[in-house]
């Protein structure tokens, strides 16, 4: 597949809701085992599993607790309204260094579960604008947030698997 060419630009809202209701499902839609990582050690399953519960936990399916501490978040959650990359080899920190186990018998299923859990991120924030879910590394975020912080996650992704790149 041609890498999808796109600004990371966290500032323009029409560019992020194209990139959830176009761009991001075109290109969950061509992904396919034979794509490699270039650089990290996820499969392409499992950077959409990874995904899946990225898009859990910002809509409460799936509670974490904030590692950072209370008085660091505010300076973490400005990294959202910048358009600088997610950094490449950075812990999270519930799921730690290594892999987790596969949940989803075949990418086929884990990328329909994506694309679940990406409308229901979506509707929920649509019906519920003042609710707001606790990440592990930003602490409390409202959708406005999430959408960005989903944004910027889903684009380091793509761009590990060489699926989304740079138009800038």
């Amino acid at each position: 597949m041609t890498p999808v060419k796109l600004p990371l630009n966290v500032k323009d809202p029409d560019l992020i809701d194209r990139f959830f209701d176009k761009n991001l499902p075109e290109i969950i839609d061509s992904i396919d085992e034979d794509i490699e990582a270039d650089w990290g050690k996820m499969t392409i399953h499992h950077m959409i599993e990874h995904l899946i519960l990225a898009f859990k936990v910002s809509t409460g399916k799936l509670e974490v607790e904030c590692y950072t501490p209370e008085e660091k978040r505010s300076k973490l959650q400005a990294f959202l309204n910048m358009n600088r990359p997610m950094p490449k080899g950075f812990v999270n920190p519930v799921t730690g260094s290594g892999l987790l186990d596969l949940r989803y018998p075949n990418l086929s299923k884990a990328k329909a579960k994506l694309n679940e859990e990406i409308q229901d991120f979506l509707e929920y924030y649509e019906n519920n604008p003042d609710a707001s879910q606790m990440n592990p590394v930003f602490g409390e975020l409202n959708g406005d947030q999430w959408k960005k912080f989903h944004f910027k996650h889903c684009y380091h992704h793509l761009s590990q698997f060489g699926l989304i790149v740079s138009s800038v």
